[in-house]
């Protein structure tokens, strides 16, 4: 028979409906059956695996848009099985993976491995993009119509901009056939080539070579430029400039079809959290001043930023531990993605919901992926979370093999207790 378990005394939230309320859910198999303030009114029936959630809130399991690992090539970092347990530890449900691996993903193959991958570990979803063009290298573009029809979500040179203005008006235009996302890492690289950091005084002070935020703006400017040129639909994923949010909110109220995500850490680091060369505060594009904060703050509360990517990019210790100029640029984030996220709300700069819906829902529309809402019939990828339980950021307890985060120490305020995909519970808090 299929499994059928019950949540109760559950607080219900569903960002894509603005559901909020008391109430019980029932999971049948790997979808969700039913759910509601009155449903098991009557007592739950026998034959039923009842959950008691005392009154902690039950909501959409998250979807991780934006998450590099190690496998295949460099799998002392993160392997799909070490990500995928961390992932579950932080609430994600599914994530989309990068293709700069080694090799890249930019063929049937590659995206075959993966999906391969993910069934053996059999925790979140995985999914995975495809490279926008041959080896990322920024020229020719890849079969989109094959790695498509392979399970290619979309299409991105992932931590590599595209910077041939050509090949990327190519590149809307190629998926546009396929009604497919090309996804942008704004920044210019002859303008960030060698720079360590954001641009001014604390660079300078620090010795430092500093990427300019115009690069990321040049950027954004050209691409939406050529969105209009080509048609198509584009995002830009971290974005992190106040001109880059206003660039982005005129595109949509032009009608243009774009979208963009932002990470944790560029709503709650400045560039002032280098302090006195913290590598693990060295992030691609770099972190930026507090009006640039404020204003990627301001851009999700408006809607402008449309999700909340963790931008996972783990590293181990002998690529952080370095003098800064040469130690490398990311930060893991699949465990503090919804704890930093729930900051935001506990700010009073996001509800709930709506802090949730970056997340969750907002991001598999992006992605065109039936995920991260809480209906009849849709899959039962769920997390039970304390909104309120106040705990300290311990990175030698995370699950991700790399430790590179910059948030060690940090109180925080919200935690995931228990994680359901497809209707199995595949992470429990213990403590």
């Amino acid at each position: 028979m299929t499994a059928r378990v019950a949540y109760v005394n559950a607080r219900l939230l569903d960002p894509a409906t603005g559901l909020d309320q008391r109430g019980a859910l029932l999971t049948e198999g790997a979808r969700i059956a039913d759910f509601g303030p009155s449903l098991f009114g009557d007592g739950v029936p026998e034959g039923i695996e009842v959950v008691d959630l005392g009154g902690a809130a039950l909501a959409p399991g998250l979807v991780d848009m934006r998450v590099l690992i190690g496998e295949p090539g460099e799998e002392e970092k993160d392997t799909i099985k070490s990500a995928s347990r961390a992932a579950v530890a932080g609430g994600i449900t599914a994530m989309v993976l990068l293709p700069n691996t080694d090799p890249v993903l930019d063929e049937v193959a590659g995206l075959e491995f993966i999906a391969r991958r993910a069934r053996e570990v059999k925790l979140v979803k995985v999914f995975a993009y495809a490279a926008a063009t041959q080896g990322a290298r920024g020229d020719e573009i890849t079969e989109m119509g094959l790695l498509a029809r392979a399970g290619a979500v979309a299409f991105t040179d992932g931590t590599r901009a595209i910077a041939s203005a050509k090949t990327m008006r190519r590149a809307l235009s190629y998926a546009r056939t396929f009604d497919k996302l090309i996804v942008q890492h704004p920044e210019e690289p002859s303008l960030a080539s060698g720079g360590m950091m954001n641009s001014g005084e604390i660079a300078t002070r620090l010795g430092l070579v500093g990427i300019p935020r115009e690069a990321e703006i040049i950027m954004i400017e050209r691409d939406l430029r050529l969105l209009e040129l080509s048609g198509g639909r584009l995002h830009f994923a971290h974005v992190t400039t106040s001109e880059s949010v206003e660039l982005i909110r005129r595109a949509k109220a032009r009608g243009l079809r774009v979208t963009c995500d932002t990470a944790p850490h560029y709503f709650a680091l400045t560039e002032t959290d280098v302090g006195d060369y913290r590598t693990f505060a060295k992030v691609s594009p770099p972190l930026r001043g507090e009006m640039d904060r404020r204003a990627i703050v301001e851009g999700l509360a408006d809607g402008t930023i449309d999700a909340i990517a963790s931008d996972h990019v783990p590293q181990d210790q002998d690529q952080k531990r370095l003098p800064f100029g040469q130690a490398a640029f990311g930060v893991i984030g699949l465990e503090t993605l919804f704890p930093l996220t729930l900051e935001l709300v506990h700010k009073g700069k996001l509800s709930l919901l709506d802090a949730l819906a970056c997340v969750t829902v907002k991001p598999a529309r992006i992605l065109d992926l039936p995920l991260g809402r809480i209906a009849k019939g849709a899959p039962a990828d769920l997390v039970a979370f304390d909104p309120e339980v106040p705990w300290r950021v311990d990175v030698d307890r995370f699950r991700s093999k790399s430790k590179n985060s910059p948030f060690e120490n940090r109180p925080v305020q919200g935690r995931p207790l228990r994680t359901v995909v497809d209707g199995r519970t595949v992470w429990q808090h213990e403590g």
